[in-house]
């Protein structure tokens, strides 16, 4: 029996396994959504196709299978390249499905086309235009491969209204072979890819260093290498320093835990990686916002560097033990070469211990204003530091990665590479669809949730129990920090207070339930009461509004040039 295109389309999303699908229909891809109708595949309909892909960033993140969005052509298809960009800098599976004007009139200026193609090319792992009903079922094989395969990443498919619409008889492939994209694959833990040579030399000057420290990212966390490393950890001794995206891959209340490293990580995860001899990159990328000064970073230490992306080593920095391969694969041969002999630490121990004791991690707690690292902290104490959390991007961000204590992988979802305001409340729907049963909290600051703040709507339509935290400081606050620090206190267009809405009444317009708290007695109840309740919840934080990001590497120096409040 011969089925149309969008037929197929559908038939190919059931069976990869899909659940829920992220979008907002348009005339191009009607045929698809005519098709969806007759679906078991659960349809989240969204306020803005932003929001589509960020909800489908999010269930990737917290599922590690590729979430799944479908929009329509042109607008519809450009709304969503800012949650594509966001995916593709911190590499999650999503596959996102655009309609597009029927072949014969692409080119031709169309009503709503737009090469999204083109326009997408640089943001994703790899896109498809199908020309072609017969192609459905292999580029869509394809593309889930992709998206979830190597280093994970999205994947666009641009489908054709005419395409959509055409007949042929359903055909799934069996096997996927592409034969430019071979990502490795290891069966059983092997390795057959790997020189055996790499990680016995990598093991054997780890064994050697006096000052070794572990640097990991959040390839560790994709790779689902948390036992793996804690078993490396337990066998050495060896101190861990995660990136935003790398936390919760070691608990942070292990004794071994150095917490977050970089512009805003602690001063004795820099001071340790600044004085390493041998610094281990777990899969992490050396972003800039980590390494500070390149020609100053880790000036003393041979780096050994594991990753899937063969692109990322010495890409910023020089590697002197190159490890290519999927990271829980390699740190388990890494456990086996390294063996059950400790290397001698004891000094270099004692040294971070007296950095740890001289600068801990500390915030104002002086006068009557919500520091909103109280907030957060009190978040984390009441979830048991259990909740998935999700975040916008700037001061809170830094606070939640700071102060939450994270201690399970696929347990803090922010956008990291590309710093994306308005992801957190989205991806926090799609987390929470993801996880179901689960607390699903997102910390936002009052800027960073006003740009998608239309997912309200959504959230209650549906009845997603998400619990949203907004750190009203009247400002972008991050932007007011530098502005304060770097730009001679000249505040331009960073004070949000005077047109900031009623965020509680914002909330009740929608359906969602809004507390307020402007009174730090009042934080603990609210974070009570919201867990308590059923359904989305909106917990309108009145919180300091000059408060500063401390620890902080200023740009351009060194991890150790470390700046701190009075």
């Amino acid at each position: 029996m011969k089925l149309t295109g969008a037929k197929i389309m559908i038939k190919c999303l059931e069976m990869e396994g899909v659940d829920y699908v992220f979008g907002l229909p348009g005339g191009a891809i009607l045929p698809t959504f005519d098709a969806l109708y007759d679906s078991k595949l659960k349809f989240i309909l969204v306020r803005h196709e932003q929001g589509a892909a960020h909800m489908a960033d999010g269930y990737g993140r917290a599922t590690g299978r590729p979430g799944v969005c479908l929009v329509t052509s042109g607008p519809g298809a450009t709304n969503t390249v800012t949650g594509l960009a966001t995916a593709y800098m911190d590499s999650v599976p999503v596959v996102c499905i655009t309609g597009q004007v029927a072949t014969h009139a692409i080119g031709s200026d169309a009503f709503q086309e737009a090469d999204v193609v083109g326009i997408t090319r640089p943001v994703t792992k790899h896109n498809f235009l199908i020309k072609n009903v017969k192609d459905i079922t292999r580029v869509m094989r394809e593309a889930f491969y992709i998206a979830s395969t190597g280093r994970p990443g999205p994947v666009l498919v641009d489908f054709p209204v005419d395409v959509s619409r055409a007949e042929t008889e359903f055909e799934w492939p069996e096997e996927v072979y592409i034969r430019s994209y071979r990502p490795p694959v290891f069966n059983n833990g092997t390795m057959p890819q790997i020189s055996k040579d790499q990680i016995k030399s990598a093991a054997e000057a780890i064994m050697k260093a006096k000052k070794p420290c572990l640097y990991v990212g959040g390839g560790a966390v994709v790779s689902g290498a948390s036992k793996e490393l804690l078993e490396l950890v337990n066998k050495t001794g060896i101190p861990v320093t995660t990136t935003v995206l790398g936390l919760g891959i070691f608990p942070e209340t292990h004794p071994s835990s150095l917490r977050m490293l970089g512009m805003h990580g602690t001063h004795y995860a820099n001071y340790s990686v600044q004085n390493s001899d041998v610094l281990i990159a777990v899969g992490a990328r050396f972003d800039d916002r980590v390494t500070g000064k390149i020609d100053m970073f880790a000036p003393n230490a041979k780096i050994v560097h594991i990753d899937i992306d063969p692109a990322s080593i010495s890409k910023v920095v020089k590697v002197h033990y190159p490890i290519i391969g999927d990271v829980r694969s390699v740190l388990k041969e890494l456990n086996k070469s390294v063996g059950d002999l400790r290397p001698q630490i004891k000094d270099w121990l004692e040294q971070i211990e007296g950095w740890k004791k001289k600068h801990p991690l500390k915030y104002n707690q002086t006068g009557s204003d919500i520091r909103q690292e109280y907030v957060i902290e009190q978040i984390g104490e009441v979830t048991k530091h259990k909740a998935l959390v999700t975040t916008g991007v700037g001061q809170h961000q830094m606070w939640t990665a700071q102060w939450y204590g994270f201690n399970s992988p696929r347990s803090m979802i922010t956008s990291g590479g590309l710093g994306t305001m308005g992801f957190g409340f989205p991806s926090a729907i799609g987390v929470q669809l993801a996880r179901p049963g689960e607390t699903v909290i997102c910390i936002d600051g009052d800027g960073s949730f006003q740009m998608t703040m239309c997912e309200l709507v959504t959230a209650a339509y549906y009845k997603i129990p998400v619990k949203l935290f907004i750190m009203d400081n009247a400002h972008h606050g991050m932007v007011r920090q530098w502005q304060e620090l770097f730009y001679k206190k000249r505040y331009s267009a960073s004070q949000l207070g005077p047109s900031n809405p009623d965020f509680v009444k914002l909330a009740e317009a929608t359906g969602v339930h809004a507390i307020r708290v402007s009174q730090k007695e009042e934080v603990v109840p609210a974070i009570e009461k919201a867990l308590a309740h059923p359904g989305p919840v909106l917990v309108h934080v009145l919180v300091a509004k000059s408060d500063n990001v401390y620890p902080m590497v200023p740009a351009g120096h060194a991890l150790d040039q470390v700046m701190d409040m009075a």
